[in-house]
């Protein structure tokens, strides 16, 4: 079955307290964009490759090519919308017959091929997986309402990372629903039809890079 992967890149690297938007710093010698698509590039040369960027963007990516002398993976660029709902709404465009989507955070260099490979495998069989990780710290339930706290078991819940893979018929159809503020992934997109979601194993590495530490901490996952 014909793959995609839809890659959302609209940061602005305001956590960072960077001029350049996150997206496009330096990780290991290139920019975190490049190393991407060059994950799922290395995981699949098949892979048809979809990146939603701000339409002020653009061109300064297109200059990273040139500016660091690395190949461009081969991928089509659609303009992003104002949420990352309708970034991924435009690129679904371009989705064009019976396949498998996979909806990638651009911050997420580290993403394993074993992942991205569980990711397609599970939705090829059940329709669509998404990776998690599981908690290792104690988590606590506050209510800022009520003022008060308690301890949860955190067994009972999974850290969500990306890619998320669909079979194409049902993330389209996800798609077409209204925009809803309470659509923080693809999943809960999708979750709104009333699918069941399938959980299958990321990659702790597999991190999203959105502040200072976290840059550090990947570049020394990459050193690793």
């Amino acid at each position: 079955m014909h793959k995609y992967v839809i890659i959302v890149a609209g940061g602005k690297g305001e956590r960072m307290g960077a001029k350049t938007p996150k997206q496009f710093l330096e990780l290991n010698g290139k920019p975190i964009l490049i190393h991407t698509l060059e994950k799922f590039r290395e995981t699949d040369p098949t892979i048809e490759i979809i990146l939603a960027l701000p339409e002020n963007q653009i061109d300064f990516w297109e200059g990273l090519f040139h500016e660091y002398k690395v190949s461009k993976p081969k991928h089509q660029i659609v303009k992003g919308g104002s949420t990352r709902f309708h970034s991924v709404q435009n690129a679904l465009k371009l989705v064009k017959e019976e396949s498998l989507v996979a909806i990638h955070d651009g911050v997420r260099p580290l993403v394993s091929t074993e992942t991205i490979e569980r990711c397609f495998a599970g939705a090829a069989e059940k329709g669509n997986a998404i990776p998690v990780v599981e908690v290792v710290d104690s988590l606590r339930h506050y209510s800022k309402q009520e003022k008060t706290n308690e301890a949860v078991s955190r067994s009972c819940y999974r850290i969500v990372q990306t890619p998320q893979c669909f079979q194409s018929a049902l993330i389209l159809k996800a798609y077409e629903q209204d925009f809803d503020k309470l659509f923080t992934d693809d999943a809960t997109v999708v979750e709104k039809l009333g699918e069941t979601i399938n959980l299958v194993e990321g990659n702790r590495s597999n991190i999203k890079i959105t502040t200072v530490e976290d840059l550090v901490i990947a570049e020394a996952f990459i050193a690793k």
